[in-house]
């Protein structure tokens, strides 16, 4: 892992997401962080950003 980055991981709420934290920890991977309420609770706020369809050039 490259230093200075941040891993966050997030799932649909939060329950599965888990897993990925223990696989990292696993790995040797550390200090990843878990956003608890996930794609629920995103989505559910209108003004957050979200994309949709493909990338553009693609």
């Amino acid at each position: 892992m490259r230093e200075g980055v941040e891993v966050v991981v997030y799932c649909g709420s939060g329950v599965t997401a888990c897993h990925d934290l223990l696989a990292l920890e696993h790995a040797g991977i550390t200090g990843a962080a878990l956003y608890p309420g996930s794609w629920s609770a995103w989505s559910a706020d209108l003004s957050r950003p979200v994309a949709t369809g493909q990338e553009p050039g693609q």
